[in-house]
């Protein structure tokens, strides 16, 4: 079940003219704790896609084999594997969102693996104020205008109501 985390981070979309969340996250918790406007950057566990194309897709299989209707081919779940390409799609969303936002929250990430690492640096150098929400301090965490240290679940309810206010 989604966190008080995630919960939080939908509330805020409530509370702000426009909040795009980029999530490395693969099991929709953001979704389902009501948020609206999410890049799944590595893709979603719940969601189907074809090993010979890599497309999204509704997989069939009558012998419990699930497979690409279109095709044939085999299917694998919709996530990115190590090694492989962000889609695309999300990759370019992710970029344009963080280099059109006004504050940028790094949330319970290390800051370690591009190009996901690289997001905060496209903020910053757009304008943005940056947070950074972590339990401890990160490579990136001295070129956040803030760090608030802290078990997400903890902190980003205390964020979001002291907005509220």
């Amino acid at each position: 079940e989604p966190n008080a985390g995630h919960t939080a981070l939908a509330e805020l979309g409530s509370l702000v003219p426009r909040l795009t969340l980029v999530t490395q996250n693969v099991d929709g918790m953001h979704q389902r704790a009501g948020s609206r406007d999410v890049i799944e950057f590595h893709g979603n566990i719940f969601t189907n896609r074809c090993f010979s194309d890599g497309r999204i897709i509704e997989a069939t299989g009558d012998d419990g084999v699930p497979t690409c209707p279109d095709c044939g081919a085999y299917v694998r779940p919709g996530v990115v594997w190590f090694g492989e390409p962000i889609p695309e799609d999300a990759l370019h969303a992710s970029f344009a969102a963080a280099a059109d936002c006004d504050v940028f929250l790094s949330v319970g990430t290390s800051s370690l693996v591009y190009p996901a690492a690289g997001l905060g640096d496209v903020a910053r150098e757009a304008g943005a104020v940056t947070i950074e929400v972590n339990s401890n301090p990160t490579g990136q965490s001295d070129s956040y205008t803030a760090s608030l240290r802290g078990n997400a679940g903890f902190v980003l309810p205390k964020l979001v109501e002291s907005l509220a206010h």
